[in-house]
């Protein structure tokens, strides 16, 4: 009897332990909803707008000085990005500023309407963690609870961007801490990545997917994926040790911000009338699509690497995620032609393997490779996420990510 009463009062306590962070991450994913969906719906402006008027281009270091300079006067920390939240999430204090979520907003609407080359991910884990944030800040939460409710916030944000609620999920538990999901967070994070997704579908906003084609086996296949999954997590290791290089090499000189921006515009500009082509600029996705389709520039990948890159360096504000999609699409383009394999079929494997490789979330990652392509080659998806991920070393786009835990590995190893 003793037994019976005390599984009823443990039923009793998750219970409402649940309703409890049903109601809070249901909020947060409204509010996460809302903005982010007014946000995609600005990037499609800005990006229609600069394509059908080509002389906002020669705006790009104007608005780029702009940016910084309104980073620099109001920013404070809100200058260090997604870096910011995983570390006050695995610091359990402090709070995300709220400042972050409008400056980012107008930031990476200005980085697209004039043509850097940069993505949208970062923006939206940046409005989702800062707005969740601000309501912690309201409901008075403390501790754990106040950076539960920040994670959720940072699962609804990528969530909704690339209209992807698992994904967004494992994510948000994911990225923080290699080697370790915050399961404690998960029932927030699921709740308000969904939430946040039926809210972008009551705004109508449109998410782009892709087809890898029919599923494909073979022992030939299999080595070959491996091969290109190793590629993948090369790629991934450049283009993250490139903008950190990048990065301090700006900041040393060139420390005023403002000026950074706009010779790093000048120079993004003098590239791109050297390419003859703007293809390159804001999240190509007309590039993304069209490595699923057709044989597109060899050298694509490494140019659109190199130009996210110099982008994110200089100030621009922005993600990175769209831009690591392009560089591996069109990486695994250049591949198919090479090994015999179906374009569409590399081009996916490679959209998720470079991404898996960059994020060190090689979970969220092939998850999403399910979610944007079905399952018919899902055991080739798990294999170009995890060889990525491994191959890109402890080299990753979030230099703030805690990897004590794989510490000991690395060193023993080498």
């Amino acid at each position: 009897m003793n037994e019976f009463k005390k599984h009823i009062k443990e039923s009793e306590v998750i219970s409402i332990v649940f309703l409890r962070w049903f109601l809070l991450a249901s909020i947060s994913g409204v509010a996460v909803g809302v903005v982010i969906s007014f946000f995609l719906k600005s990037l499609q402006w800005a990006t229609y707008t600069r394509e059908s008027n080509p002389w906002l281009l020669y705006m790009l270091p104007i608005g780029g000085a702009f940016v910084s300079y309104l980073y620099a006067k109001y920013g404070k920390d809100s200058a260090k990005g997604n870096n910011l939240i995983i570390e006050r999430i695995n610091a359990g204090e402090g709070n995300v500023p709220f400042r972050m979520a409008p400056l980012v907003f107008l930031g990476t609407v200005i980085t697209h309407l004039f043509g850097g080359s940069a993505g949208r991910e970062g923006t939206g884990v940046q409005i989702g963690a800062s707005i969740s944030s601000k309501i912690g800040d309201l409901l008075k939460l403390k501790g754990m609870d106040y950076t539960i409710l920040i994670i959720s916030g940072v699962s609804s944000g990528f969530g909704v961007v690339f209209g992807t609620p698992i994904a967004g999920t494992v994510f948000g538990l994911e990225v923080s801490t290699l080697g370790k999901m915050r399961y404690e967070a998960i029932i927030p994070c699921f709740i308000s990545s969904y939430i946040g997704n039926f809210i972008a579908e009551l705004f109508k906003v449109q998410h782009s997917h892709y087809s890898m084609g029919a599923s494909l086996n073979g022992i030939d296949v299999f080595f070959k994926v491996i091969l290109c999954a190793v590629l993948f997590g090369i790629t991934s290791k450049l283009f993250a040790e490139l903008t950190h290089v990048l990065k301090k090499f700006f900041a040393t000189k060139i420390p005023n911000a403002s000026l950074k921006s706009f010779i790093g515009g000048i120079i993004i500009i003098i590239i791109v009338l050297i390419l003859g082509t703007r293809i390159y600029l804001g999240l190509s996705l007309d590039l993304l699509s069209n490595s699923f389709n057709q044989p597109v520039p060899k050298g694509a990948f490494i140019i659109k690497l190199l130009l996210t890159s110099l982008t994110l360096s200089v100030g621009f504000q922005g993600g990175e995620v769209t831009p690591l999609f392009v560089i591996g699409a069109t990486l695994g383009n250049l591949l198919a032609g090479i090994l015999g394999l179906p374009i569409e079929f590399l081009a996916g494997l490679g959209m998720i393997g470079v991404f898996a490789g960059a994020t060190k979330t090689p979970i969220a990652s092939f998850i999403m490779g399910i979610e944007l392509f079905g399952s018919a080659n899902i055991g080739f998806v798990f294999i170009a996420c995890v060889i990525s991920y491994v191959f890109a070393g402890k080299s990753g786009i979030y230099t703030s990510q805690d990897s004590s835990l794989l510490d000991g590995d690395y060193k023993k190893d080498i």
